[in-house]
């Protein structure tokens, strides 16, 4: 599979090209950026090819990985889905409901493969965990908490105009997400939502399958808080999320063997654009509670 980057920012180049350009399974076959001088540097550390028009790479590739901002995101994972592209996606899909289902609908119509990369459904240690509780059932009651420090340290994403607006809302709640919904079932109604300090929203969550769920996302913690903790409640008792023993760039490693695999098979993956759209219209719901 020959695949392209979308994006050149921060994270799509220390993950991204990096696990593209070591995957055996696929083709780096270029990247494309908002602005062109970061894209040849990028092309050029990982021996691939710069595109100045992201028509000519939709045009030479046979999937996209996108490293870009969610509302760039959505139109062009929609041009590149009618382009024949199958989809490797960042979170949150897109900000806006709307621009969330035509990317849904232009996947669906094409008939391409879609994968959102939600980092903890592709950690093993994670992934078995989910699966196991979702057999398991009988919750009744679960706590997630996923602290950042983004906008309290250095990091490289502090000053990403998107988060800055949107907040750990949308970009750790679709993490919090990604592991309640295949566990306690999808969401019946964001029961509350308030604000803490700094960017932090406290979320009560009614799940189709009975069980409630209370979401702290923040990126404002302070640095020695941050971290993240899932806590189920049941029948069966207490069971936390396991620690990942490895980082972002296996994990999108096994986001792309994932693409491989829905493209070859046809089954779509768990993670895939319709899935990435629930989570939106979620956080939508919970936004709107947030600021009405």
């Amino acid at each position: 599979m020959r695949i392209g980057l979308l994006g050149t920012g921060p994270w799509a180049q220390m993950v991204h090209a990096p696990a593209l350009g070591g995957h055996e399974g696929v083709e780096f076959a270029g990247v494309w950026g908002r602005r062109a001088d970061t894209a040849k540097e990028l092309a050029d550390l990982h021996g691939t090819r710069p595109y100045d028009a992201v028509d000519a790479l939709l045009a030479e590739v046979d999937a996209v990985a996108v490293a870009l901002p969610p509302d760039v995101q959505a139109p062009l994972a929609e041009r590149a889905a009618r382009a024949g592209c199958h989809l490797l996606l960042d979170k949150p899909l897109a900000v806006s409901v709307e621009r969330g289902r035509a990317v849904v609908e232009a996947a669906q119509e094409s008939g391409v493969a879609s994968v959102v990369f939600l980092t903890t459904r592709f950690q093993p240690e994670a992934d078995a965990w989910i699966a196991e509780q979702a057999d398991r059932g009988g919750w009744f009651t679960a706590r997630a908490e996923w602290l950042g420090a983004v906008f309290t340290t250095d990091s490289p994403f502090g000053a990403s105009p998107w988060r800055r607006e949107k907040g750990a809302l949308w970009d750790v709640g679709p993490h919090a997400l990604s592991v309640l919904l295949p566990v306690l079932g999808d969401v019946r109604r964001v029961a509350a939502a308030a604000s803490g300090p700094g960017d932090t929203a406290h979320l009560v969550l009614d799940h189709l399958g009975g069980a409630s769920s209370t979401l702290t996302l923040s990126l404002t913690a302070p640095p020695a808080a941050a971290g993240a903790t899932v806590e189920l409640r049941g029948e069966a008792g207490v069971t936390s999320l396991p620690e990942a023993a490895d980082g972002a760039l296996s994990a999108y490693g096994r986001a792309v063997d994932a693409l491989l695999s829905a493209a070859r098979t046809g089954r779509p993956h768990p993670c895939d654009a319709a899935f990435g759209q629930r989570v939106s219209e979620i956080l939508a719901a919970a936004e709107a509670l947030l600021v009405g």
